[in-house]
């Protein structure tokens, strides 16, 4: 195989991020899982924070979502920003406010790779509520 007919790896533009981030706030909002497979790949893993077990697969991510979301209409408002952009790989900070009235709110860090198609691979996300503080040290 030349160089020319090898296999490269994704790139996602800003453009691309920010469509991406768009569509999945959409899916989120609306009722029913069938559209995951527009915004996650087929074998997508997904973590909810660093040190939990991921699901893997659309079914499994379906379940999830199903699971974790109160409702496709639940009131809430997300707001983010990209922190890194590096070929397929991007960090976005997000900002997400439940309510009302804002009871809940988190600050993260979403760790995400595409594939060449576009859709997310690997998402895995860092949160922060602000009432529960950051996570404990280790000492050695």
């Amino acid at each position: 195989m030349s160089d020319d007919q090898a296999v490269r790896p994704a790139s996602v533009s800003r453009e691309q991020l920010h469509d991406w981030v768009s569509a999945y706030e959409r899916l989120w909002r609306t009722a029913g899982t069938d559209g995951l497979s527009e915004v996650f790949a087929g074998g997508a893993v997904y973590s909810m924070a660093p040190y939990e077990e991921p699901v893997r697969g659309l079914a499994a991510l379906a379940e999830l979502w199903e699971r974790e979301r109160h409702a496709a209409d639940e009131d809430f408002e997300l707001t983010w920003e990209p922190v890194a952009l590096e070929g397929a790989t991007a960090v976005v900070r997000v900002y997400v406010s439940y309510g009302p009235p804002r009871d809940q709110e988190y600050r993260d860090l979403w760790v995400l790779r595409f594939d060449s198609a576009g859709r997310c691979e690997s998402f895995e996300e860092w949160p922060f509520r602000p009432e529960k503080g950051p996570l404990p040290q280790v000492n050695g």
